[in-house]
Parts: C-alpha cells; sequence; structure tokens
C-alpha cells in the first residue's frame, strides 16, 4: 500500500465526514424553511437539472407553483448529497486494489457504499411520497448513519497509517451499548417530531401546555402506518397526537440524560476517558438547553437548526468516546493507577 494513496484516502474520508455535517445540516435547513418540496419531482426538478423559468415549471406541474427560493433550496442539498455519493465511489475505487488485505477496511468502504444507495432511495421517496413521516425519519437517521461510517473508516484509516500493524482492542462496557440505544431512540424521536411538525405541540416547560402530564394520543401519534398519500407538509396529526409525540421526546430527553450520567459514573476512573466523557456531557447539556429555547421561543429558524447541529455534535463524541474506550491503552493506563492507589 502506497503511503501516498492511503495519506488521500485519509484526508477525502476525513472530507466526506465534514461534508456529511454540511448535507445533514442543509437537509434540515431545506426542512425548517418547507423546501421538501420545493421541487415536486425527482432528481431533476420540474424536469430540469437546474431550477427552470415559471413558464416552464408551470407547463411541467401546472398543480405545483414555482417558489423559486425553495425549489433552489432544494436543488442545493441534492446537487451536495450527490456530490458526497461521488465522493463514496472515489473511496471505493482507490481501495479496490487493496480489498484483500486484512487491515484494509474494505468492508466498512461497502457498507458506506451502500448506505449511500439507500439515502439517495430515501431522498427520492421523500419528495414522491410528500414528506411521509416515517422515510423523513429513516432519511435523517440514515445521513446520520453515513456521517459515521466516514467517521469510523476516517479513524480507521488514520490507524492503518499510524501503524505497521493493527492495534488490539478491548471489549466496550454495555454502557456504552446502553448510551447508544438511548442516542439512537431520542434521534428518531426527534426526527418523528420534526417529521411530524410537533415542535411546539408542548408550550412551555418543564410543564407541557400548562400541565406536569398533558392530554395526548400516543396510539395516533405513534401510529407509524400513516396512509400513504396525503401531503404532510405541516403534518396531518391531530394536536392530542403531536403532543404525544412532543412529549414523548421530552421523557426520551430524560432517559439520555440518566444514561450518559451512569455511563460517565463508570468510565470515569480511565483518565483517557475523562475529557470525551465531559465533551459529551457538555453537548448534552447544550442540547437541553437549545430544546428548551426552542420550546419557550417558539422554534426559531437558527435555534432550530442549532438544535440539529448540537444532535451531530452528541453523535459524534459518543462515537469518537467509544473509539477511545476500545483501545487496549486506556485499559492498562487505568490498571495501573488502580495498582498504585492500592
Amino acid at each position: 500500500m502506497t503511503e501516498r494513496r492511503l495519506r488521500l484516502l485519509k484526508w477525502l474520508s476525513l472530507l466526506g465526514t465534514l461534508a456529511t455535517l454540511g448535507v445533514i445540516l442543509i437537509g434540515a435547513w431545506t426542512r425548517l424553511v418547507d423546501a421538501g418540496l420545493g421541487c415536486p419531482d425527482w432528481p431533476g426538478c420540474y424536469g430540469r437539472l437546474v431550477v427552470p423559468d415559471g413558464a416552464t415549471a408551470a407547463a411541467h406541474t401546472p398543480e405545483a407553483p414555482l417558489e423559486a427560493f425553495k425549489a433552489w433550496v432544494e436543488m442545493v442539498h441534492r446537487y451536495v448529497a450527490s456530490a458526497l455519493g461521488l465522493l463514496v465511489l472515489t473511496l471505493v475505487g482507490l481501495g479496490w486494489r487493496w480489498r484483500r488485505r486484512a487491515d484494509y477496511p474494505w468492508r466498512l468502504s461497502l457498507a458506506l457504499l451502500g448506505l449511500i444507495l439507500v439515502q439517495g432511495s430515501f431522498g427520492a421517496f421523500t419528495v414522491t411520497l410528500k414528506l411521509w413521516p416515517q422515510v423523513v425519519t429513516l432519511h435523517l437517521l440514515g445521513g446520520i448513519g453515513v456521517l459515521l461510517l466516514f467517521l469510523w473508516l476516517h479513524l480507521r484509516l488514520r490507524e492503518l497509517a499510524a501503524a505497521s500493524r493493527p492495534p488490539s482492542r478491548r471489549r466496550l462496557s454495555p454502557l456504552w451499548g446502553l448510551a447508544a440505544a438511548l442516542l439512537v431512540g431520542q434521534l428518531a424521536l426527534g426526527g418523528w417530531v420534526s417529521s411530524n411538525y410537533a415542535g411546539i405541540a408542548c408550550q412551555g416547560f418543564p410543564t407541557c401546555n400548562g400541565q406536569w402530564w398533558p392530554a395526548t394520543d400516543w396510539s395516533e401519534g405513534f401510529h407509524l402506518t400513516q396512509t400513504v398519500g396525503p401531503n404532510y407538509l405541516h403534518g396531518q396529526l391531530h394536536a392530542d397526537a403531536r403532543t404525544a409525540i412532543h412529549f414523548g421526546h421530552r421523557l426520551g430527553a430524560l432517559a439520555l440524560g440518566l444514561g450518559l450520567l451512569l455511563l460517565t459514573w463508570r468510565e470515569w476512573r480511565r483518565p483517557g476517558l475523562r475529557p470525551y466523557l465531559v465533551g459529551l456531557l457538555g453537548a448534552y447539556a447544550g442540547q437541553f438547553v437549545l430544546g428548551v429555547a426552542n420550546v419557550l421561543w417558539w422554534l426559531p429558524l437558527g435555534l432550530a437548526l442549532a438544535h440539529t447541529a448540537g444532535a451531530l455534535a452528541l453523535v459524534l463524541t459518543l462515537a469518537l468516546g467509544a473509539w477511545r474506550a476500545s483501545r487496549v491503552g486506556i485499559s492498562r493506563q487505568a490498571s495501573h493507577e488502580e495498582v498504585a492507589h492500592a
């Protein structure tokens, strides 16, 4: 394996990680400005690869009048996502010759390619199924999955470039799995809140609509087989169903916070992990404050976008902490410290 090509792959994977962050945030902005259906077709916009003029759009889809700003927002999102797909293809192509090497993360590269193709399909379904909440939520989770695979690929390539043989690894505590499961659940709840437009269904904090346990319709709020066909822009659910979704997201945030505190308490004895644990709690605290601010100030665009960015920071911090915790050096360091204090 040539050092030059390996270095290129390492930097391309880092670029992919940063670009995926941008794609997710642009996607969130697209949704927040109601531009998800700015182009009623896919992959083009009113049959064109660039946003057409009003007359062309009217001739193509007369029932969906052109709103140029929203159409351009949607198309910029598609352009950037397409560029990300090309970057993944480049990584796979450059790594092809080392696909049989045991120390090269070839399967990880293929997983990334597979997921980016699935994401492209979800992008199409988001438009053709008119913002069906199930697809929108899965599209968000898929984007976060792409981010994590890019990050993991970069870490593996950086490790490969720095050592002649892969370092030994240690089994993670089950608490890392619990924290990851709680975070995935909370991200799914956040996506469900967003896709059903339930962000301000609970007014006020810490109470919801003036009550500690508000009127809710859980069965309708979490009815995962909503009808395909209606336009889900601005949502279709009634107030109590949206309240259930929002309130569920608050309960999920509480569970996640407890899980992260438990993880921090259990792993604090490992000095090499402490910066990651502090960062994890800091990211959670920031998300908590942003969530409360969004409720109290009725979901302003900047704060809503910052809340998405905060969720990504939480994901990255947990992933980096888990990566660091899996390295044997931490375990040895902790063992020596425990012997010294004995």
